[in-house]
């Protein structure tokens, strides 16, 4: 293999690019180009702090340190794994998470809006919080952390996924702030009320599902595929988190790019849509009364 013969830490990165390049691999879990993928992969595997690759491109690599760097570079493009699940290892922001193929990669806008504490559409104190669908726990972190007077649920229908949630909770040390629970979203949660819900649920189509590249198969199918029109699990938040809410209480929902499609279905409901990263429509807002009044207009038309 080409790469073999590479001495440093820079030869090996710049092959690394031009072969992923070539491959034409898919990014978006984690890192969005060649360049940053490879950067990514040879810190973590030399133990190396990931926040810069220059001060490292002329150290030398051993021969046993470039066979376990060839190793993870060749599954990468062999079997187009994410690199989160090479390393077990994924980030939002600065927090770091344990992942393995049991749970999506953490990847939400939601996690942007958390960090302004969701200001100005969140008007009451949280006490109670919840994380729908929470996969690998990341949110149900977050909300620990940004609002620690908070209690917050952690809710997936997946043991595996919520195996992983568990996880990353006690890493973080927040067994008796959060409690992880198995649930078909709101089942199992029948009489508790939330200050508020966080959801960044399955909502990719039916026809994107086909077309998904290989990167994005090796994560569950449950945690991506939303119905027909991704819609299927939001539907069924949007229907029963009225009676999940306290009074002026706040669900902020992650769903892709199915924001016309959302508003066609409702549109009374009058969505709040905060600006992310990506732009305004992947995530909405809504107080529990505006669902009330949504809810009820949609019922008179």
């Amino acid at each position: 293999m080409a790469a073999a013969s590479a001495r440093t830490v820079g030869e090996l990165f710049h092959r690394t690019v031009r072969r992923f390049n070539a491959a034409g691999l898919h990014y978006g879990h984690g890192t969005h180009n060649a360049r940053d993928e490879a950067a990514y992969l040879i810190l973590h595997t030399l133990g190396l702090p990931l926040d810069a690759l220059a001060p490292h491109l002329q150290r030398p690599l051993s021969g046993l340190e470039l066979r376990r760097l060839e190793e993870i570079i060749a599954r990468r493009l062999r079997e187009r794994v994410p690199a989160a699940y090479l390393t077990h290892e994924a980030w939002l922001g600065e927090f770091s998470f344990y992942v393995d193929r049991r749970a999506i990669i953490p990847r939400s806008f939601i996690a942007e809006l958390l960090r302004e504490r969701l200001r100005p559409w969140l008007r009451r104190p949280v006490r109670r919080a919840l994380d729908l669908c929470t996969g690998s726990g990341c949110l149900a972190v977050l909300l620990a952390h940004y609002f620690p007077a908070a209690r917050v649920d952690a809710v997936d229908i997946s043991a595996g996924a919520l195996a992983v949630a568990r996880r990353n909770v006690a890493c973080y040390g927040l067994e008796k702030q959060v409690r992880v629970l198995r649930s078909d979203l709101f089942v199992a949660l029948e009489g508790e009320r939330y200050d508020l819900i966080v959801a960044n649920p399955p909502y990719v189509t039916t026809r994107a599902m086909r077309a998904l590249p290989a990167e994005y198969r090796h994560e569950p199918d449950l945690a991506l595929a939303g119905g027909a029109n991704g819609l299927a699990l939001i539907e069924r938040i949007i229907a029963q988190a009225p009676a999940h809410l306290g009074a002026r209480g706040l669900l902020v929902c992650e769903i892709g790019h199915n924001r016309r499609a959302l508003e066609r279905a409702h549109p009374r409901m009058g969505f709040l849509w905060p600006q992310t990263s990506s732009g305004a429509g992947f995530v909405f807002a809504l107080e529990r009364e505006a669902l009330e009044r949504g809810a009820s207009g949609s019922r008179r038309r």
